[in-house]
């Protein structure tokens, strides 16, 4: 049962975001770039300020025990707080997706027909951990029009506050409505049950953490959500791959950085080619410190590898220990992905082009590559210019979600006095 108080505070928020929201639709875009820009001068104006402020959350998740990749996510560093300026800067120069027409064309009546893009409404955003997503998330709303209601974790408060200042410094700056971008600063977990509630009040909530906060939020969400539960990512080595550019790119998949959804967890290989690139693969591997679990086949090629678990074939590691199996063909990838993958990310490796387009076909995941790295599932790396998030789902966006991602279409019919006979 939510707190009555957390309750009609949650919902006051609302109210105020759904105003909010209702006065950004008429918003220019020189206005809303005037709010980025002036929040990323404040941002780096405040350095010091941050630092402080984030200097009490770090001690205080020492206090708690936080582990070193905890703390190192809570960190904000003058580098990462000049990252946020920047990325405030980089929405900024994105183009305005809110009010653009698509599709216009006339119809035999003599109407025109076409799709305007318009702002969702109001985004709920909870995210743990990291407090440069309180800029993103909010930057990202604003520039495509939103009301965002923000809910980071209680670990990153201090941090969270610091930089609300900042944004609301530039949506005064720029005239905007100060509901615009609202932190709710009540830590209790039960604000979170509040505000997935809020129908009618919020239109989709954006979930951005761990797996358990984002299976409960799926879980009691009576609004829309946005989301990913997790990246079991496979890269497949077909047999009619380039040996060469194989190894360079399941390695890059593994090995460029272990904690992000869009790393490889599953290495899938061929069984003609398996002996001829799992040596030196693994060898490569191995040096970096990555921590290797096969099944027989590979355990039998790979002197280092342990054997896997059925529960490794559905695991999301976020860390240097990668599951490999050699499997009898493409129908066997194909098989193993259908019943482990996540719906993020898979990639094939081959130089044979029936076998890629088969492999685009079948696979059902948000994003689906040809002898490329999983690492590249990636707002901007596609040009989006900035995510707030990935999304498995199929409605109503999916892949890495950016400006365009916030966004709904509504149709326009434009007419010169015609009646329907």
């Amino acid at each position: 049962m939510v707190d009555q108080d957390i309750q009609q505070a949650l919902q006051l928020m609302g109210k105020q975001a759904r105003e909010a929201a209702r006065l950004l639709c008429r918003a220019s875009t020189a206005a809303k770039n005037t709010a980025l820009l002036k929040s990323a001068e404040l941002i780096r104006a405040s350095t010091a300020e941050l630092q402080l402020a984030n200097a009490k959350d770090m001690q205080a998740g020492e206090n708690k025990g936080l582990d070193d990749a905890l703390l190192d996510r809570l960190l904000l560093t003058p580098e990462r707080i000049e990252q946020m300026a920047e990325g405030l800067e980089q929405i900024a120069t994105l183009p305005d997706p809110v009010g653009a027409i698509s599709d216009l064309s006339y119809r035999p009546s003599g109407i025109q027909l076409g799709k305007m893009r318009m702002p969702l409404g109001v985004i709920g955003i909870i995210y743990e951990s990291r407090p440069n997503v309180t800029a993103d998330a909010a930057a990202l709303c604003l520039k495509s029009g939103n009301a965002a209601i923000l809910r980071g974790g209680s670990e990153a408060i201090h941090s969270n506050q610091a930089i609300a200042m900042c944004i609301q410094g530039g949506l005064q700056a720029a005239n905007l409505p100060a509901a615009t971008v609202q932190l709710i600063e009540n830590t209790d977990r039960a604000v979170v049950g509040a505000l997935v509630a809020l129908q009618g009040l919020v239109d989709v909530i954006i979930p951005r953490g761990g797996k358990g906060l984002i299976e409960r939020i799926n879980r009691d969400a009576r609004v829309p959500v946005i989301k990913h539960l997790h990246g079991v990512c496979h890269v497949y080595i077909d047999r009619k791959a380039n040996v060469e550019k194989a190894i360079a790119v399941a390695f890059n998949a593994k090995t460029q950085r272990y904690g992000t959804c869009n790393t490889m967890e599953t290495l899938l290989v061929d069984e003609d080619i398996a002996s001829e690139v799992l040596p030196p693969l693994a060898q490569k591997y191995v040096q970096e410190g990555v921590e290797l679990r096969g099944c027989e086949k590979s355990c039998a090629l790979i002197a280092q590898a342990i054997p896997a678990t059925e529960s490794d074939w559905d695991s999301e590691y976020l860390a240097p220990i990668l599951s490999i199996r050699v499997v009898g063909g493409l129908d066997d990838a194909l098989d193993h992905i259908h019943r482990h993958g996540s719906g993020h990310t898979e990639s094939i490796l081959t130089e044979d082009y029936s076998r890629s387009r088969r492999f685009l076909a079948e696979v059902d995941s948000s994003s689906v590559m040809v002898n490329v790295s999983t690492r590249f599932a990636d707002g901007f790396e596609y040009g989006l210019g900035a995510e707030i998030g990935i999304s498995t789902d199929k409605f109503h966006v999916r892949g890495p979600v950016g400006l365009e991602g916030l966004t709904s279409q509504k149709f326009v019919v434009l007419g010169d006095g015609q009646i329907r006979q």
